[in-house]
């Protein structure tokens, strides 16, 4: 999944795409390397990380449960993932009108098809229950949407050495956010209610899922 993230963050900074310069401090793949090779290098990773599943993964584990893990990879960068979500992105880039549901498709097909699929992932692997999946599946989804409204309000609240990566980018393409949408105080208390409904997904773990508990809270209080 990470290899995955790394393709995407590599793609989205694209000049194409988001035409981003900066990237945890560091110059972006294409303004280091070249367009030709950032593009490449994606690809690869995105290939990489179906190899590096089949190769590594226990053969302890059962090949019906590899199977579906990869069906969830799939299903995360295909159009009902990653790949529609920034199509839906670049298409409100600068439209008025966005409305929140709409905010919240995008985010869920992208930030939060990652999330999901690492988070399911794991269940399935770990031979959950459908149940359980799918309850590891709702926290996913909740924490990846209050990421992003917490990614919204650091983009306009901290500066590029805190964040990493270029500040205020999103007021400066015009992009439709949470802070736009709601005020700066309402993106806050949406991130709140966001990870509160996240810890309340956990309710059937038990203290077996406390570290998941913990990691909804630092996303919506992280400073970068």
């Amino acid at each position: 999944t990470e290899m995955i993230h790394t393709m995407s963050l590599i793609h989205d900074d694209l000049p194409s795409m988001d035409n981003d310069d900066l990237r945890r401090g560091m110059p972006t793949s294409h303004v280091k390397y070249g367009e030709d090779i950032a593009i490449l290098a994606g690809d690869a990773l995105l290939s990489e990380s179906f190899a590096h599943m089949a190769k590594e993964t226990p053969k302890s584990i059962p090949a019906e449960r590899i199977v579906k893990v990869v069906q969830i990879l799939g299903d995360a960068v295909g159009p009902v993932g990653l790949a529609g979500g920034q199509v839906m992105d670049l298409d409100c880039e600068g439209k008025s009108g966005v409305t929140q549901d709409e905010l919240q498709w995008i985010h869920r097909h992208k930030t939060g098809a990652l999330l999901r699929a690492a988070v399911a992932s794991g269940a399935v692997i770990g031979g959950a229950t459908q149940e359980q999946v799918e309850s590891c599946i709702t926290y996913a989804e909740k924490i990846g949407l209050a990421f992003q409204v917490a990614d919204d309000i650091l983009d306009c609240t901290a500066s590029a050495e805190e964040l990493g990566k270029t500040a205020g980018k999103d007021e400066a393409t015009d992009k439709t956010t949470y802070v736009k949408l709601l005020g700066l105080d309402g993106a806050r208390q949406e991130a709140k209610r966001l990870a509160a409904e996240a810890v309340s997904a956990l309710e059937p773990f038990g203290e077996k899922a406390d570290v998941l508990r913990v990691l909804a809270g630092y996303i919506v209080n992280r400073g970068n």
